[in-house]
C-alpha cells in the first residue's frame, strides 16, 4: 500500500456487516477501501452453521433481540432493509440460492456451503468497484482538521495511512477472538465519546460442577434432546429455542446458548443471574407431567426412560428423592410432585460459562441512541459510522445476527457513502 491513500469512505473489517456496508457504500457512488486485518475476512460467515451459514431467519420476531435501546429503535434498524428484500438480494443480487430448513425455521445456501455466501459478497464488492486491503491491521483511527474533503485518518500496521471523509466501523465484538475480533473498535467508539453498554459474551455455552442428581456434569455428556430453557422475571422472562446439550463442563444447544445472555449480563452489571428451568420435554410443564404421573403404576425408571435418556432419567430420579424400582403407583404426593418439577421445570445449575471464545456474539456495545437511526452515523463525531456486532443489540440464533448485520452493514455503507 502506498505510503498516502486517499479515499473518501474506508470500512473497518470485512465481516458479514463490513462486506455489506462496502458494496453499498460503493453502490451510492462513493469511492471505497475494505480494510481487513485476516488473510480472506468473513471467518464468522464461514464457521456460522457448522460451516453451513445459516443466512438469514424465515421469520422475524424483533422482541427475541436484546438491547438496552427501546425495543422500536431496534425495530427501526432492522426494518430499514426487510427480511424478504434480504432473501431476494442473496438470491437475485449475489446468485446464491437460498432453502429453508423446516424444522428449524433456518435459511440456508442451496450448496449448504457457508464459503459461497462469503465468496459471493467478496466477488460483489469487488464488481461494486471496492478496493480490498486484506492482511492489514489498523492501529489507529483520528480525527483530520485539514485535508480536502477528508475527516480522518486511518493509520496501518504497514506505515502507511488512508485519509477518509467517512470511516465505517465493522470490526466486531470481542467473541471468537481467533476470527479477529478483538475490540478494536469498541475501543475507537470509546475514545470518539460514545457511551458503551457494558459487554458480555452471548450464546455461549454455560459451565456447571454438577447437573442433575448430584453427579459431575460430565457424567451425562454426549446427550442431547429436544428441551427448551426459560429464565428471567416478569418482563424479561423469556424462552429458548428447542435443543439442549450436556458437555464435558456443563450445558449447551440452542436452549441454552439463547438464555445465557440473562447469566453473563447480570454478572457483567454486577447482579445476581436470575434461574434458569429447564423443560425436558418442551411441550410438557411441572403440571403436565403431575397429571401424567398420577395414573401410571409401573416402576418409576422404565416411565421416565421411554421419555428421556436413560442416564438422564436416573439423575432426575436420584434429584427428586424417588428410587428406580418405586412403583409409580405408591408415591407419596410430594414425592410425585418432586418428580414433576424435576422433569417440567428442573433449576439449572450455572457455575460459569465459557466466555468469549466460544460465544457467537457480543452483548452489548455502542448505545444505538448514540447513532442516528437511519444513516448510523454517529451523534458525537461525524463522518464515523458503526454496524453489526460493535452495536448494542443482538438475537437468537437462527440467523437474526446475520439479520441484524445485513442490515445495520447496509443502512451504515449507504450513509457514509452519500455523506
Amino acid at each position: 500500500m502506498p505510503a498516502s491513500l486517499r479515499a473518501p469512505v474506508v470500512v473497518l473489517g470485512a465481516g458479514a456487516a463490513g462486506l455489506m456496508a462496502a458494496g453499498w457504500a460503493a453502490s451510492a457512488g462513493a469511492e471505497v477501501v475494505l480494510v481487513e486485518r485476516t488473510r480472506q475476512g468473513g471467518k464468522k460467515i464461514v464457521i456460522s452453521g457448522g460451516g453451513r451459514c445459516n443466512v438469514l431467519p424465515s421469520e422475524v420476531d424483533v422482541r427475541r433481540f436484546v438491547s438496552a435501546s427501546p425495543q422500536p429503535l431496534v425495530r427501526r434498524m432492522l426494518g430499514a432493509w426487510p427480511l424478504t428484500d434480504q432473501r431476494r438480494f442473496f438470491e437475485d443480487t449475489l446468485g446464491v440460492p437460498l432453502v429453508l430448513e423446516p424444522e428449524t425455521g433456518k435459511l440456508f445456501p442451496a450448496s449448504n456451503r457457508a464459503t459461497d455466501v462469503r465468496a459471493a459478497l467478496v466477488a460483489w464488492t469487488q464488481r461494486s468497484g471496492v478496493r480490498h486491503l486484506f492482511d492489514t491491521r489498523v492501529t489507529a483511527v483520528r480525527p483530520l482538521d485539514f485535508g480536502e474533503g477528508a475527516r480522518w485518518t486511518v493509520e496501518t500496521d504497514g506505515g502507511g495511512s488512508i485519509e477518509a471523509a467517512s470511516v465505517v466501523v465493522a470490526t466486531g465484538g470481542l467473541s471468537v477472538p481467533n476470527t479477529g475480533s478483538d475490540g478494536f473498535g469498541l475501543g475507537l467508539a470509546r475514545r470518539a465519546g460514545h457511551v458503551l453498554v457494558p459487554t458480555y459474551a452471548a450464546l455461549t455455552p454455560l459451565t456447571s460442577d454438577t447437573g442433575p442428581g448430584g453427579a459431575p456434569v460430565a457424567t451425562l455428556a454426549g446427550l442431547s434432546l429436544a428441551a427448551r430453557v426459560a429464565g428471567g422475571k416478569g418482563a424479561s422472562a423469556m424462552a429458548s429455542a428447542r435443543g439442549f446439550l450436556f458437555t464435558h463442563r456443563g450445558y449447551s444447544g440452542p436452549s441454552v446458548l439463547d438464555v445465557a445472555h440473562l447469566v453473563t449480563r447480570a454478572r457483567a452489571l454486577g447482579e445476581a443471574p436470575p434461574p434458569l428451568t429447564v423443560r425436558w420435554l418442551p411441550e410438557m410443564d411441572e403440571q403436565a407431567w403431575d397429571a401424567h404421573l398420577r395414573p401410571l403404576t409401573g416402576p418409576a425408571a422404565p416411565a421416565l426412560r421411554r421419555a428421556v435418556p436413560a442416564r438422564l432419567a436416573d439423575a432426575l430420579l436420584a434429584h427428586a428423592g424417588v428410587s428406580p424400582d418405586q412403583p409409580l403407583a405408591h408415591l407419596t404426593r410430594e414425592a410425585r410432585r418432586r418428580l414433576s418439577a424435576a422433569l417440567g421445570a428442573f433449576p439449572l445449575r450455572v457455575t460459569g460459562d465459557e466466555g468469549y471464545r466460544t460465544a457467537e456474539v457480543t452483548g452489548g456495545g455502542v448505545d444505538l441512541a448514540d447513532v442516528d437511526a437511519r444513516t448510523l452515523e454517529s451523534r458525537r463525531a461525524p463522518g464515523l459510522y458503526f454496524c453489526g456486532e460493535v452495536l448494542d443489540a443482538f438475537g437468537p440464533i437462527g440467523g437474526f445476527n446475520f439479520l441484524w448485520a445485513w442490515s445495520t452493514g447496509r443502512s451504515a455503507g449507504l450513509g457514509a457513502g452519500a455523506d
